[in-house]
């Protein structure tokens, strides 16, 4: 008879693997800052090479370069730049780095949390009081954001 698989036991288990959580949740809010910064420079840059016509049409470019920069750096390494400068990176359901498909995911759920005030109440509260630190889009994807071993 056929069970389904539990991918719990992939994730490194919060009480007998605390080091691997410890400190996360206030690196993943610095390295938000990191990402932010690095998400208004490109910005910058890109308004700059459009002789400042970008203006007009910039939430719409801030949303864009937000997107493909999370989804390309998860996607890479499975963490941005600012969460490599942290020492924290994302695991998926199955405790492997985010795939292309797993990066646009969590991007996806992310990008869809900032829009709206409540999902991003949420997802912080979440990731305050949760056992593992998980925001909302983790909770849905079942990944989680750990320290980066080595």
């Amino acid at each position: 008879m056929y069970q389904p698989m539990s991918f719990d036991h992939a994730l490194p288990d919060p009480d007998r693997h605390a080091a691997f959580y410890d400190g996360v949740v206030p690196k993943r809010a610095l390295a938000w800052v990191v990402d932010t910064i690095f998400v208004t420079l490109i910005v910058a840059v890109v308004t700059l090479f459009t002789a400042f016509t970008a203006l007009f049409f910039l939430p719409l470019l801030w949303l864009t370069v937000g997107f493909v920069y999370r989804w390309v750096t998860l996607s890479g390494r499975s963490a941005t730049w600012g969460m490599r400068l942290l020492g924290i990176e994302f695991l998926d359901r199955t405790g492997m780095r985010f795939d292309a498909g797993t990066a646009f995911a969590h991007t996806l759920g992310y990008t869809l949390s900032m829009a709206f005030v409540l999902p991003q109440v949420i997802s912080v509260g979440l990731m305050c009081l949760s056992q593992r630190g998980q925001g909302l889009s983790d909770m849905l994807l079942g990944s989680v954001a750990i320290n980066r071993a080595g």
